[in-house]
């Protein structure tokens, strides 16, 4: 056989807050003889995303908690190297989930067949995967967006904000996005067609939120969690719905603390008979048919564009990771091998 390891990042430590370059370790396992009805597969793309920091904790979380010495969690991009399986070919690339290694051996469960010629393969981690489908399923089922309604959506310049944001404006929202400095905000306005961009380290943001909403908020979309909702929750109008798919504020959080929104919000939930909903995309993999379809027309016609923060080389995996979480990558954050 011709490769002869399989390189892996497991976790070596729980982070305490934020992770470090210490919390990951690589090692090097023999690779073994395909079995009857197994493939091997060599990873492309590594897909890195905020919901695997809550799989670095012990406590319970919406993904399950990695065992320590274990592989990180990773949707990948794979080509068939090898083939004991009747039903794929070498030259196959397939999405799959495996963890952050560059070999994986299957049986093929779990594997779904891409198509280079209709999109780039990266496309299946991101726009066309998960972090799409995020957007999709959210806007569909929670927030229901209707024409001259007002929607803010956070952490606005990533795959899933900036999806998001893109499918208001084509359901007829006026679309305001918060994201972290001058580059992400001119990216929002120019390229996407946000209404408004705001940075959220702005000391004044409360005051440019409401200048940006005259109509109050119909629609908040909450990636982060913190302080932003604390600005949002005055100017949400009646009945307006909040789906809630990350709090990545919250993730690395070691002392977290409750601010005042807390004691308003169960006020706003009773008096403006809001919708505030978790949801996890894997609970809605039926409509997968549906977001893959209905997604891959606006790609082709150019009414919804991507951006990907694309890193060479297994080995920087962790440092992109972290890198993410601070919020210093701009688009879907992958790592090429």
């Amino acid at each position: 056989m011709r490769h002869r390891v399989i390189r892996s990042f497991v976790l070596a430590s729980r982070p305490q807050g934020a992770p470090v370059p210490d919390n990951f370790r690589m090692v090097e396992a023999p690779l073994s003889e395909l079995g009857g009805g197994q493939v091997l597969l060599q990873t492309l793309w590594l897909s890195l995303d905020p919901y695997m920091r809550g799989s670095m904790d012990p406590g319970p979380s919406y993904t399950p908690g990695i065992e320590l010495g274990r592989p990180m969690p990773a949707e990948l991009v794979s080509t068939v190297v090898e083939t004991r399986h009747s039903d794929w070919q070498v030259g196959d690339v397939v999405v799959h989930d495996a963890g952050w290694q560059d070999y994986t051996i299957t049986d093929g469960t779990g594997m779904r067949r891409l198509d280079a010629r209709s999109a780039p393969v990266s496309t299946a981690l991101g726009i066309l995967g998960m972090p799409g489908m995020t957007a999709f399923v959210g806007l569909a089922n929670i927030a229901e967006p209707k024409p001259g309604e007002t929607l803010v959506v956070a952490a606005a310049a990533g795959p899933v904000g900036s999806t998001v944001g893109q499918i208001a404006k084509i359901k007829g929202c006026r679309v305001v996005g918060i994201a972290g400095g001058e580059r992400k905000r001119q990216y929002l306005r120019d390229e996407l067609g946000f209404d408004a961009a705001l940075d959220h380290r702005d000391s004044g943001l409360a005051e440019r939120l409401a200048e940006a909403c005259p109509h109050g908020i119909d629609i908040y979309w909450e990636n982060v969690g913190g302080r932003i909702f604390e600005v949002v929750l005055p100017l949400l109008n009646p009945f307006a719905r909040v789906p809630v798919c990350g709090l990545v504020a919250l993730y690395s959080d070691s002392n977290p603390t409750i601010g005042p929104a807390t004691q308003s919000l169960m006020r706003a939930m009773l008096t403006k008979r809001l919708r505030i909903e978790g949801f996890i995309v894997d609970d809605h993999s039926e409509q997968a048919e549906a977001f893959r379809g209905e997604m891959s027309v606006w790609l082709r016609d150019g009414r919804v564009r991507y951006r990907e923060d694309i890193t060479d080389g297994f080995e920087h995996a962790p440092s992109r990771f972290i890198a993410m979480l601070r919020g210093e990558t701009f688009g879907k954050t992958l790592v090429r091998l």
